[in-house]
């Protein structure tokens, strides 16, 4: 039989896989179909599945009614024969199915059964532990789990079929529709456009609650989604992740995505998503369309079943470190992780740990777990929430299976499970928060001794875990589960798995490139703007006093940087950006909002002073809010978070969701933990680096898909750090064209000589699919060799992206110009023949990665203040990572000196050196620009205007426009004496900016 490239063909390697044999296979053999499926009383080889008839499927009530009947009937006959004495008993309980599940949804009838009168009939068994009676290992082979292909579900339309429909027991659990790449169609487009255009959620298969989840594959990737919304459909990709990023790796038997049928599809993993995995969301109060399933992504999945195979393989007195990046969903895993664990036996049959502890500081995962238990398990009163450590060593002597506390308790769950060696324990830390506020750091001295804190008293997190762990000798009656997206080098080491060459990885990864690419959270370094300040001081004072030269610098800097000009330009470049990009833009649907990031309590303050007031100016078009912890005296006024914001600052996260407050005003509050979806720029005033600064700029990358928004909506203002600088603080925590000119048939030995030489290929694998293709032999044998090559061209070779597209537009040309002449050609050429064959193959499957556009707007000359001055570096810069796997390195043994630099320099040679440093190098030179613009400035001071149209007009709109006329008009004045001034003026974007130096100095 000649094999197939085509949807059909997929669907019957993924039935033979699950079946032992296909539909085509059968009917070679000449079998009767629904005779056969009748017969089957025992599983076949493949993943135990049986081969569903699409002729008995019930498109009213969504059943395959023959495994639904057969298997009741086999594993239920008494409570069947309950039912028997009505006559209309089969209506009966499809009717009561039918009614359940519109009301609950499919889960909840899989875990708790239907109750029909006087009967219970379970609909799914569960599936046995290693430890598990025969009873319950016996009742799971009861199950039937079926495929059915090409089945037809319409009710209006009977024409209309789905590829694929997988049961248990006569329930659907998932659908999949497939597509093929080498037919033009890839589920990524196709599929999922047929999903939410071509599937009518109206008929009953497709309701929400009557099957779990929905599957569109081609060979190479997998998406999903759980509800069908028409248009509003959002899928998820369901992929491993190849090289760090979206998509999966080569497989050397077969199609990259055959780990869909192949592992997560086959019975016992099925049975094990549907027990353990699969969430109902939503209020209880909501009716079921108002809620929604959550379905693990493939690296949830994942993870979770290695932590727990490794566990129960090694036993207690583990440690795992698992990076997983921001927007991961990471509360779920979890959750998942705590749930699985409590069920974790030894080879005895006894549970391996006597109480999971949860170390984490976000409220919700608190409810998510109350949440998930009571959907996992019958058992009630299993967690307990600790807050107090008397609550918690209470919690864990009576034996709670599962502990919810915070990171501040850390140190006492680590006493604690030191005094109970009786014991045994697991303890999961959620460390996606990077530091704890308020008093921590005092109740923390009493256990671990000082702790360092920043200003506002808040300690980091990774830190307080690795000191508390380090303050006793662990004993191996617990393991520990580190949950964090930026592991710093003493985390791995401690966590990490140590490697035969001495190094330490991650136990798990899900990096932050694959969560950018498959799109879970947005890059929030492709919009990146940098401002570089200039500042100029003088000498007011006779005398001539010496300072420590590093740290005179270090206090002139933080003088000129609070100083109320500075922050009030840097203000009003804030707002003016904020109103006309993202305000008046209607940025996600008008609900755009913007984080203001300052250097310290004072600078926040007075950020939101500056804001306040230029609102005011503005006619108040919104409110902004400020988040600091404690109390700050500033100019003798206490000023705090909840007098300045006249509300609780309890409150402040709630209060900053709703519509009329748009900026949030931090120092260091709200920089970690903090998830706002509504958050899309933020403006920089603060030096951030390592952790913090990738932990503070991801405050941004929250998708948010009801406000549709974007990368492309997401922008950052830096005043402070360059993109170099940003940059190596992500790093470490990241990882065609047709030529159409007639041409001699030559020409293919000069291009097959080039991609020859290429290295794309091995001439032993173009024979080799060459031969396969012409034998016919599956699909999966051409992956194999195609997907090799693939791999080399898209990763391995080292190649530019212009080298890459430069190759890839030979490979077309070649099979373009061979396919237009082969057939007249006067002698034949064997080696152009297979080539031709080999690159129709691969050519689908050679990525080209559209050129990074250069953002760079060039060095553009901004505001001097006289001594201030700010100037625009980069505008709108993609700040691109290293995709290559980063090595952070190891804890410094050496102690900081205890002789810090003691140089020192008389006040006018540390002011000249910090004005060479400051404000040199601004695009002139320094006296030319300086005098520039103080005789700028004076003029304007000057014009016979300047007091009556602007200083003393009230109306802001006509005093703009007088300042206006006169600019203009200073400039035509000074336009003899400063050619080349003019000629920049000449440019409306520089003129613009110089405008609004010289009106905000003048203010």
């Amino acid at each position: 039989m000649p094999s197939q490239y085509n949807e059909q063909a997929l669907e019957s390697l993924i039935e033979k896989t699950l079946t032992g044999k296909s539909l085509e296979d059968l009917k070679a053999e000449g079998l009767d179909i629904p005779a056969f499926q009748e017969s089957q009383a025992l599983y076949r080889t493949g993943h135990g599945y049986f081969t569903g008839n699409p002729k008995v499927f019930d498109k009213k009530y969504a059943l395959d009614t023959d495994m639904f009947w057969g298997f009741l009937q086999d594993s239920q006959p008494k409570e069947l024969e309950k039912l028997k004495r009505s006559p209309d008993w089969q209506l009966k309980i499809l009717e009561r199915y039918d009614r359940l599940i519109k009301k609950h949804g499919l889960l909840r009838l899989l875990k708790k059964g239907l109750e029909v009168d006087d009967a219970h009939l379970t609909l799914f068994y569960e599936l046995p532990t290693a430890s598990s009676a025969n009873s319950i290992v016996e009742n799971f082979e009861k199950n039937r789990f079926s495929v059915t292909r090409q089945l037809c579900y319409n009710q209006n339309n009977p024409l209309e079929e789905v590829d694929m429909v997988f049961f248990i027991n006569g329930i659907p659990v998932a659908t999949m529709e497939l597509k093929n790449i080498w037919t033009g169609q890839t589920a990524a487009v196709h599929g999922i456009r047929q999903y939410m255009t071509s599937r009518n959620s109206h008929q009953p298969l497709f309701q929400f609650g009557r099957c779990l989840v929905h599957f569109t594959a081609d060979t190479d990737e997998v998406y999903m989604t759980t509800k069908l919304q028409g248009d509003d459909t959002f899928f998820l990709p369901f992929n491993k992740g190849d090289n760090f990023g979206k998509g999966n790796p080569v497989n050397p038997n077969g199609h990259k995505s055959a780990y869909l049928w192949e592992e997560i599809l086959k019975r016992d993993s099925l049975a094990n998503i549907v027990q353990h995995f699969v969430l109902l969301e939503g209020k209880d109060s909501d009716p079921l369309p108002k809620k929604y399933f959550i379905f693990p992504r493939y690296h949830q999945l994942d993870v979770v079943n290695k932590l727990i195979s490794d566990t129960y393989s090694k036993g207690v007195g583990q440690s795992y470190l698992i990076q997983h990046s921001a927007g991961s969903g990471k509360s779920n895993s979890i959750t998942w992780t705590a749930f699985r664990l409590i069920e974790v036996a030894d080879k005895s049959g006894k549970n391996l740990f006597d109480s999971v502890v949860v170390v984490t500081d976000r409220k919700v995962l608190d409810k998510q777990l109350r949440d998930n238990i009571r959907s996992f398990s019958e058992i009630k009163n299993i967690i307990a929430a600790a807050y107090t450590s008397e609550d918690l060593k209470l919690a864990l002597e009576n034996g709670k299976r599962i502990v919810i506390t915070t990171i501040q308790k850390f140190p006492y769950v680590i006493k604690d499970i030191s005094e109970m060696a009786d014991k045994q324990f697991a303890v999961i830390i959620d460390e996606a928060h990077s530091s704890q506020g308020g008093t921590a750091a005092d109740n923390m001295n009493q256990v671990l001794g000082k702790i360092e804190t920043n200003e506002e008293g808040e300690i980091d997190a990774q830190d307080l875990i690795l000191k508390a762990m380090n303050s006793r000798k662990m004993r191996k009656n617990a393991s520990y589960f580190a949950f964090t997206a930026t592991p710093k080098n003493a985390t791995l080491e401690r966590f990490g798995v140590k490697q035969p060459d001495g190094s330490f990885k991650p136990f798990h990864l899900y990096s932050m490139k694959q969560a950018i690419e498959e799109g879970f959270i947005l890059d929030v370094l492709a919009n990146y703007t940098t401002y570089r300040s200039y500042y100029q001081l003088e000498k007011s004072i006779e005398d001539n006093p010496e300072f420590n030269t590093k740290k005179a610098q270090q206090a002139l800097k933080a003088y000129v940087e609070r100083d109320e000009r500075t922050i009030q330009a840097k203000a009003d470049i804030m707002l003016d950006h904020f109103i006309r990009q993202v305000f008046e833009k209607k940025k996600l649907k008008g609900k755009g909002k913007a984080m203001v990031v300052t250097q310290s309590i004072e600078s926040a303050i007075r950020y939101y002073q500056a804001l306040r007031k230029l609102l005011q100016e503005r006619g108040n078009p919104f409110a902004i809010l400020i988040a600091f912890s404690g109390k700050k005296m500033l100019a003798g006024i206490e000023y705090t978070e909840a007098g300045m914001n006249g509300f609780s600052d309890a409150d402040t996260k709630d209060k900053f969701d709703e519509d009329q407050y748009r900026m949030l005003v931090v120092a260091n509050k709200y920089l970690t933990g903090f998830d706002q979806p509504k958050l899309c720029t933020m403006y920089v005033d603060k030096k951030l680096q390592g952790v913090m600064c990738v932990q503070a700029l991801s405050r941004l990358n929250r998708s948010a898909q009801k406000l549709n928004k974007r990368t492309e909506d997401l922008f950052v203002l830096d005043f402070f750090n360059e993109s170099s600088e940003i940059k190596a603080s992500f790093d470490p925590f990241y990882t065609s064209t047709s030529l159409n000119e007639a041409t001699d048939v030559n020409v293919l030995h000069d291009l097959k000589a080039a991609l020859d030489d290429s290295g794309i290929y091995e001439q032993a694998e173009v024979d080799e699919l060459n031969e396969h293709f012409f034998k016919k032999l599956p699909a999966t044998e051409l992956s194999k060799i195609i997907d090799v090559a693939a791999e080399r061209f898209n990763a391995k070779l080292g190649m530019g992206e212009e080298e890459k597209a430069d190759l890839k537009i030979k490979a077309k040309h070649f099979v373009k110009v061979y396919g237009q002449v082969a057939a007249i050609l006067e002698f034949e050429n064997i080696k152009w023949e297979k080539l031709f064959w080999f690159l129709k193959f691969l050519i689908p499957k050679m990525v080209i990665k559209d050129k990074e556009k250069d953002a760079l707007d060039g060095l553009l000359n901004s505001v001097d203040l006289s001594t201030y001055g700010l100037e625009r570096v980069h505008l709108n810069e993609k700040i691109v990572l290293d995709p290559a796997e980063s090595a952070l390195e190891g804890v410094n043994s050496n102690p900081r000196s205890a002789h810090p630099d003691d140089e020192k320099a008389e006040l006018e040679k540390i002011i000249s050196d910090f004005n060479e440093k400051w404000f040199s190098n601004w695009n002139a030179t320094p006296d030319d620009k300086r005098q520039l613009y103080y005789t700028f400035t004076e003029r304007i001071q000057s014009h016979p205007d300047y007091e009556s149209k602007y200083v003393n007009n009230p109306d802001s709109y006509t005093r703009d426009l007088a300042y206006k006329k006169i600019f203009d008009d200073v400039a035509l004045s000074l336009r003899k004496l400063h050619l080349e001034f003019s000629k920049q003026l000449m440019d409306e974007h520089f003129k613009q900016d110089f405008r609004a130096s010289t009106q905000r100095f003048l203010r």
